[in-house]
Order: C-alpha cells, then sequence, then structure tokens
C-alpha cells in the first residue's frame, strides 16, 4: 500500500455511509483498519483493548466446557475472536444488521474473517440483533445461551438508532435474561463512563451486576483512555 490511506470499500446503508479504510500507522508502520458509519467511528483496530476485554470479563464469569455464546455486533470481529480463544466454548453466534461488515470478513478484506471463518465453531448471521430479541422466536430459534455479549451501540444512552433504545430499559434487559441459562451472563461495552441509573436497571434484571473500567492508552492523544464493561449475571 503506497498510500498512507486506502478506502478498501463504501457502501450506502439505511444507518447512513458505510466505509471501511486502512491507513498505515506512521510510528511503527502497522497497518490499521478502520470502519465508520454515517461520518462517526465504529471500531479502530488501533483500539481492541475494550472489545476483547469485553468477551474475557463475560466468559470468566462462566465455569465448564461447552458454552455457548451470542455477540451482538461484529465490527473489526476482535470481540468474537476472543470469544474463540476460550477452549471451553461449544458454539459463537454472531449477529450483525450489516450484511456489508459480514461480507468484508468473508471476502478477507478484514483480517480477523480468516480466522472467523475458519473456525467451525464460529456462524455469522446477518439480522437485526434487537429485532431478534423482541421477536416470540429469540435467537437462533430460541435456543438458550451462556452468555449474551453486546457490542453496538456507543453506549446505553448514545445510540446508532432510536429503536434500540427499548433494548437498555427494563423489559428489554428481562428479554435478555430470557435468553440466558440459569447462572448466564449478559456483557455490555460502553464508550462512556459508568452510568449508576443504567446500572440500577441492570440490578432489577440480574444479579452479581458491576461496572468494570477498562483502560488503555490512546497514542493519538497521548493520554489514557477508557470504556465501561457492564456484566450481570442470572440467577444459578
Amino acid at each position: 500500500m503506497s498510500a498512507r490511506f486506502q478506502e478498501l470499500d463504501w457502501r450506502p446503508t439505511p444507518l447512513g455511509e458505510l466505509v471501511l479504510r486502512r491507513r498505515r500507522d506512521p510510528l511503527d508502520g502497522k497497518d490499521i483498519y478502520e470502519i465508520k458509519l454515517g461520518g462517526e467511528f465504529l471500531m479502530s483496530s488501533l483500539f481492541t483493548v475494550a472489545e476483547e476485554e469485553l468477551s474475557r470479563l463475560a466468559l470468566a464469569e462462566l465455569t465448564g466446557p461447552d458454552l455457548d455464546v451470542v455477540v451482538g455486533g461484529l465490527g473489526l470481529g476482535y470481540t468474537a475472536l476472543t470469544v474463540l480463544d476460550d477452549a471451553n466454548v461449544r458454539s459463537l453466534v454472531v449477529i450483525d444488521a450489516l450484511g456489508e461488515v459480514i461480507e468484508w470478513h468473508q471476502r478477507g478484506l478484514i483480517p480477523a474473517g480468516e480466522t472467523l471463518g475458519a473456525d467451525p465453531r464460529c456462524s455469522l448471521v446477518r439480522g437485526d440483533f434487537f429485532a431478534l430479541m423482541r421477536s416470540p422466536e429469540g435467537l437462533d430459534g430460541g435456543r438458550l445461551f451462556h452468555a449474551v455479549v453486546v457490542d453496538i451501540d456507543h453506549s446505553p444512552r448514545h445510540l446508532l438508532h432510536p429503536d434500540n433504545a427499548d433494548f437498555y430499559e427494563l423489559p428489554g434487559l428481562h428479554r435478555i435474561a430470557a435468553h440466558l441459562h440459569p447462572g448466564g451472563v449478559f456483557a455490555l461495552w460502553s464508550n462512556d463512563p459508568p452510568d449508576a441509573d443504567f446500572t440500577a436497571l441492570l440490578e432489577q434484571a440480574f444479579v452479581d451486576v458491576r461496572a468494570e473500567v477498562v483502560s488503555f492508552a490512546n497514542p493519538l492523544q497521548d493520554r489514557e483512555a477508557t470504556n465501561t464493561v457492564y456484566l450481570g449475571k442470572t440467577p444459578a
């Protein structure tokens, strides 16, 4: 790649222009992959710590083999890759509303796609995660999961689409719990600091609720940045 920035693909979507680009880091020469939607960054491979910790923290709450996990939101694939790193995981269903992002993985435009496509435990599903949560059939035909891991909206208050809002209200949280085995884990990524009001809502639907602050270096701003991972469990 001779140019510092290379647009790998561009697609119009109902949510806005979707762009996959690759750029070279001038400091270490590594390629950085970025996805933008409607002018906002969805994900950058420069910052993956919180996405990986989202999966690690969720799976750390579980014991035993043959774990079934669903991830809402594919992005650059780091959350899904971290789930598959756990040998106790039997199956992983990754749901994303943007078929273009799934296609990028399948075409190898995103590096994680090769690993995700080669792992027989993993299936990539195009669908509206929130709509599936509302449907009587639920996720994947109504079967239960040991963990539901979500990385879609920027935070419970900063949404990609206003229709997602009910997911973060008490009835929506009860619907999540209904998709989990007893002792199952719900994990949610947020770009914002811990929200006391949202944590209080979680405590009405789950037990062992907590908000974990994940810190990581931000070389673009020469400072430490933070994200939040919310965790809750269904009663065992």
